[in-house]
């Protein structure tokens, strides 16, 4: 078997050291969502601000990838909040895109639910949302109206802790006490024992949360706060960028660049430059050093301080103490499938199919790592991003792609960890194909038609998370969300080391519009007093 070709789609410019035009303002490592907004709010401010990527395309988890005469995205599948001007996520991308990016909305009803043979629609619009649960579960309307009420409540909790992630720690202390005295008692439980407190319907409460894969926990595990975070976030649909995924690093960088700065791939920083106990710049695989007085890390925690930071590095211990205190979130596959028809042909829809075995997530979840070949697979996500936008048939007549995400442990895979990508051997690939065909089957259960119509699959693996995106256990929401994650107050973007921030998903949530508030609020922390305007304008309007 060949190994497969790399990707023509390439966004940001290709590094070399005589390319590199400083000084810079800043350095960024990793071009995530995270760090391209850092990166854009910051030029915005006249900053001149250097971004470097490892991958050959920037975007992080935003990017796409194409092969053979097909292209999908790796994690963009649909955004919520963009179908109005005034929402932050809008807003936000609007400021960091100079308005060049585009959404359309997907179908009416989003998501879609399926708990063994029955489903649940989620609808967009609150009362539409409202209504169609009451259809499903007609007795639990009390329920249904508490449960949208916490939401509420929710939001109006979250800007306080938005806030203490920026605020000095003397400040910080009355603002939590203050935060906490506010905030309804439910805030942080564990979602399920949330629910349960207003249901006794184990149904109602798998259709609610039907989207738990939307922050890889199920929700014994989640904290609420994630739970009503992504549930709000779609609460008015979903949408997609026009263009596909790539779209955002391609509106993104240009806005980076009005200041002076670049965006650069194959661009490895191996290492963080500390001088007299202060982040002074970066080192790069090819041993060039980069300085700068400011260096922002959207490279995750774990990557942050147990592999870019040096050992004689002030707080280098606190940090790893620290470390111990979060753990990386779950690793997942995904199938891409290619097929030579439009998707009006085949009838794709712009709905997300989330297929359940039945409603006990946190069993059949631990049935299935326990003994994966005997237990039905416990999520699968179906993804039709050829239906979702509209340019897709101008770019790519005739053809359509669906994507399947479904958890696929570290551990599966981990034989062939130090093997090169695309070079595996047989042992590895044939295990994938195994996985690749019970995906196929529920794909067949929902659309037999498109049995026989597949003209070219793939199957990541976590070790492909890691390669692309250096996530070493192929986590794709970086931290578990749990309660006490939430608690932890060094998630924040300035770090203990003078010079050095964090941004991206690890900051506040997951998703792209958290790693986008987290590029935020790392722009609002480097910036001090000068970040007050851009505050105001981002979250007052």
């Amino acid at each position: 078997m060949s190994s497969p070709k790399p990707s023509t789609i390439r966004v940001g410019k290709r590094y070399r050291e005589n390319r590199l035009n400083g000084p810079y303002d800043a350095i960024i490592i990793g071009s995530g969502i995270g760090g391209l907004t850092a990166a854009a709010c910051m030029s915005k401010m006249g900053k001149k601000v250097l971004v470097l990527e490892q991958h050959y395309t920037a975007g992080g988890f935003t990017h796409s990838y194409d092969r053979n005469g097909y292209e999908w995205d790796v994690g963009v599948h649909y955004i919520g909040d963009m179908g109005a001007d005034h929402t932050l996520g809008k807003r936000l991308f609007d400021h960091i895109t100079d308005g060049q990016l585009k959404w359309a909305p997907m179908d009416a009803n989003y998501d879609r639910i399926f708990l063994g043979d029955k489903h649940i629609d989620l609808v967009a619009g609150p009362d539409a949302f409202r209504a169609e649960l009451v259809k499903a579960f007609p007795k639990e309307e009390k329920a249904i109206d508490t449960y949208l009420g916490y939401l509420r409540q929710v939001s109006k909790a979250m800007p306080a802790i938005v806030l203490s992630k920026v605020l000095p720690n003397l400040a910080l202390g009355p603002l939590s006490m203050l935060a906490k005295r506010k905030a309804p008692e439910f805030l942080n439980k564990p979602t399920r024992e949330v629910l349960e407190s207003i249901t006794s319907n184990q149904e109602l409460i798998a259709a609610l949360t039907g989207q738990w894969g939307d922050n890889g926990l199920p929700p014994a595990e989640s904290s609420f706060i994630i739970h009503s975070l992504i549930a709000r976030h779609y609460l008015y649909g979903g949408y997609y960028p026009i263009g596909g995924a790539s779209e955002m690093a391609k509106t993104i960088i240009p806005v980076v660049q009005q200041s002076g700065g670049e965006v650069f791939t194959y661009a490895d920083v191996t290492g963080i430059l500390i001088e007299k106990g202060k982040a002074v710049g970066v080192r790069m695989a090819d041993g060039a050093e980069i300085r700068s007085p400011i260096v922002i890390s959207n490279a995750g925690v774990f990557n942050t301080f147990n592999q870019l930071l040096p050992k004689d590095a002030p707080s280098w211990d606190y940090y790893q103490d620290k470390l111990t205190t979060v753990q990386r979130s779950m690793a997942s596959n995904c199938l891409y499938i290619g097929l030579k028809d439009t998707a009006e042909n085949l009838g794709l829809p712009k709905t997300n199919y989330w297929i359940y075995p039945g409603p006990n997530y946190e069993k059949q979840m631990q049935d299935f790592l326990a003994d994966p070949e005997a237990n039905d697979i416990p999520m699968t996500y179906i993804s039709f991003p050829s239906a979702k936008d509209p340019s897709f048939s101008e770019r790519y007549p005739d053809r359509a792609t669906i994507e399947i995400v479904a958890p696929g442990p570290f551990e599966w895979y981990e034989e062939w960890a130090d093997k090169t990508w695309g070079k595996r051997g047989d042992e590895y690939e044939a295990k994938k194909e195994e996985y690749a065909q019970r995906l196929f089957a529920k794909l067949y259960e929902k659309f037999p038609h498109l049995e026989g119509k597949v003209d070219y699959y793939e199957l990541s693996t976590p070790l492909s998370t890691d390669y692309f995106c250096r996530y070493c256990k192929g986590e794709i929401y970086g931290l578990d969300h749990t309660p006490e994650r939430f608690e932890l107050d060094w998630l924040k973007p300035k770090t203990r080391i003078p010079g050095l921030y964090l941004t991206g998903q690890d900051i506040m949530t997951c998703g792209v519009v958290g790693a986008m508030l987290g590029g935020l609020l790392t722009t609002i922390a480097v910036s001090g007093f000068k970040g007050l305007p851009l505050a105001k304008k981002m979250f007052v309007g």
